[in-house]
């Protein structure tokens, strides 16, 4: 098999050729023959200046490289496309699938034995995972790693669950322009991915969890000296794998997805994780069934207390032993035989672990915050193929309930009448938003945070039951419904809601239902129209013409592996 710069030869229709000029070009970059004839280890680099979580990568990016020089490779980083959370409109989850095309295609294209996938920021390690496995060519996932929390006013803050804690008190009036001012100056104070276990943080658990990370490496702080020796690690370990190639594919598998979900159930992680996991699984044609999401919920504790749904922060996480010493409580529900990126089973992974636990922050299997997994998946007559509730960030008081529909029909109309004094709304209601989708015209933003109106949040008012199609901050909280599906914009159930309506929540029956009859819902579809016009052109065509519902996790039909 060929190596290094033999590998995929731009055609001439002489090889021969190809290879000389291709050596010639790579000499004009001062390569040296020497080097030039090592095993080539690509880093896929996804920083930009639109992304604050990453702007740590140049020096984790050497770090990779020190790895890969000193285990006889060549290192050569290659720029993707950078998905920045909060700079990208309408929203980064638009993005994610072009990010995958472009990890898989660059990795494919361009001479490399092996690569270094370097990202952190929410949708980017989805990204990378998916073309990486669509690729197939051996891969280690290194992570940004979290922000480390700031000391404000006698308190830990980190973004992004406190800076929702605080916006909040600044739409209920007790926090003034100057206040807001100032905290949001102490939210975000080093390079790396929010300090919780919103998204981000999440996918990295996932990633470690399905042994595409270096064991131990998901929860290291981005600022920690911890954080370059992981890097270094992996590109290291990104050279052994040039010896003995273990894929992705041999990697993420049924039962290392299985792995996966049980940790995203026990570290009370993101909803946004389900979407994403379902699509990396979709791109090896592993099916990821909600009814089997809430089998695992049921017999899958929560043990970590993290912010959104605790009190500590992923730098604390690691301190306490990290991902590893979760799995390891998990241990009697795992396949252990699972192969990891490090060339070892996952058994032996976890048979090597420190003995120490802070069980402040993981708490023993027999032990658990809760015994049952963090989020719950949802059937019925207003999401037929399902919807997603994050329970462990949500009041158990409002579980089990009937309310009347307050109905917004799209994000636009959600901003204008949200905080009317006029709004016909009372705490006991189910706010409603239509047309939030993946294909709404918006993809799918993280909106289904529906504030509370300011009427309410002034008297007080912290939670209400919202339902959406839309998805979630992994740093947020609350009795919000997600992933609605058939979403509105296609014409699901949700779309027919109309304000008076009765909903029925019930989280014992795994229940979301619209009490309309059915002829009636039937009259209303005959006059159903499509929100928005279908896209004329470009990558907005492309995602709108092929983009697949949330239990398909969003991905591209032609992308998924059949």
């Amino acid at each position: 098999m060929k190596k290094g710069l033999t590998r995929g030869l731009t055609n001439y229709g002489d090889a021969g050729f190809s290879l000389y000029l291709r050596r010639s070009f790579a000499k004009s970059m001062g390569y040296s023959g020497e080097m030039l004839a090592r095993p080539v280890v690509g880093i896929a680099d996804s920083r930009s200046g639109f992304n604050n979580c990453h702007r740590h990568f140049p020096e984790l990016i050497e770090a990779v490289k020190r790895g890969v020089l000193a285990a006889g490779g060549l290192p050569i980083e290659f720029p993707t496309v950078s998905l920045g959370e909060v700079f990208l409109s309408p929203t980064s989850m638009m993005f994610r699938n072009l990010m995958s095309i472009d990890v898989e295609e660059m990795i494919r294209a361009q001479p490399m034995d092996a690569v270094v996938l370097v990202g952190g920021c929410d949708k980017t390690v989805p990204a990378q995972l998916m073309g990486a496995l669509s690729a197939d060519v051996p891969a280690v996932q290194l992570l940004a790693g979290p922000m480390m929390p700031t000391s404000f006013h006698g308190e830990r803050l980190g973004a992004c669950t406190d800076c929702r804690r605080f916006w909040a008190l600044h739409r209920a009036g007790r926090i003034d322009e100057k206040g807001i001012e100032e905290v949001e100056g102490n939210l975000a104070t080093t390079a790396g991915t929010c300090a919780v276990m919103g998204t981000a943080s999440t996918m990295a658990s996932i990633a470690e969890a399905l042994g595409m990370a270096l064991p131990g490496s998901a929860a290291i702080p981005a600022v920690h000296a911890d954080r370059l020796r992981a890097a270094e690690a992996s590109g290291a370990r990104a050279i052994d794998l040039v010896k003995s190639p273990l894929r992705p594919s041999q990697i993420i598998t049924e039962k290392s997805v299985e792995n996966a979900l049980r940790v995203l159930l026990a570290i009370g992680g993101s909803t946004n994780a389900i979407v994403h996991l379902t699509a990396i699984a979709g791109r090896a044609g592993i099916k990821i069934q909600l009814n089997h999401l809430n089998e695992l919920s049921d017999s899958t504790p929560v043990l970590v207390d993290l912010k959104p749904t605790g009190q500590y922060y992923m730098s604390d996480l690691y301190a306490a032993g990290g991902v590893g010493a979760v799995m390891r409580e998990l241990k009697g529900l795992l396949h252990l035989d699972c192969m990891t990126v490090a060339g070892v089973s996952l058994k032996e992974v976890l048979d090597k672990l420190p003995a120490w636990v802070d069980r402040a922050v993981i708490k023993p299997f027999s032990e658990p915050l809760s015994k049952q997994g963090g989020l719950v998946a949802l059937f019925g007559s207003l999401a037929p193929n399902g919807a997603i509730l994050k329970r462990s960030a949500a009041d158990p008081k409002l579980f089990e309930k009937e309310g009347r529909a307050v109905v917004f029909s799209s994000l636009d109309d959600l901003a204008a009448r949200i905080d009317d004094p006029g709004l016909d709304v009372t705490p006991e209601d189910f706010l409603v938003l239509q047309n939030a989708g993946p294909k709404s015209g918006y993809a799918m933003p993280e909106a289904g945070y529906l504030p509370i109106p300011a009427k309410l949040a002034r008297a007080g008012v912290k939670d209400m039951v919202r339902i959406s199609d839309a998805r979630m901050s992994g740093t947020a909280y609350g009795t919000i419904v997600l992933h609605v599906s058939p979403e509105s914009a296609i014409g699901g159930p949700l779309a027919l809601a109309r304000n008076g309506d009765r909903i029925r929540l019930s989280i014992k029956e795994r229940k979301i239902d619209l009490l309309v009859s059915e002829s009636e819902l039937q009259k209303r579809k005959s006059s159903w129209k499509p929100p928005v016009a279908p896209p004329a052109r470009g990558y907005a065509k492309l995602y709108m013409d092929h983009v697949l519902q949330a239990e398909h996790g969003c991905d591209f039909d032609f992308l998924r592996k059949s």
